[in-house]
């Protein structure tokens, strides 16, 4: 089924291209959109482990979901972490 999932830390088309690419093997078509704060990734979700996983996958890349308890050092260092997710997006993009 096709979910919404509010996400931190995504500023431009350069993270939103960095989460499709990371993310299309595994869920298919990503969806991000930009003109929501915070932005709304939109992606098929086929169970609870699928949704574990998709979760994991965007801490990973400096995106957590708006609805994770996250600490202030935690959260700081996803922020860093997008800074370089968004530039490898930039870069590949174009």
């Amino acid at each position: 089924m096709k979910k919404n999932f509010k996400a931190l830390n995504i500023k431009c088309s350069g993270c939103a291209n960095t989460i499709k690419e990371s993310l299309k093997d595994e869920f298919g078509e990503v969806k991000v959109d930009l003109t929501q704060e915070p932005r709304v990734v939109t992606l098929e979700i086929k169970d609870e482990e699928a949704e574990l996983s998709f979760r994991k996958k965007m801490r990973s890349l400096g995106y957590p979901l708006e609805d994770e308890d996250l600490g202030t050092l935690r959260k700081s260092g996803l922020k860093a972490k997008s800074f370089i997710s968004c530039a490898i997006g930039k870069i590949n993009k174009g």
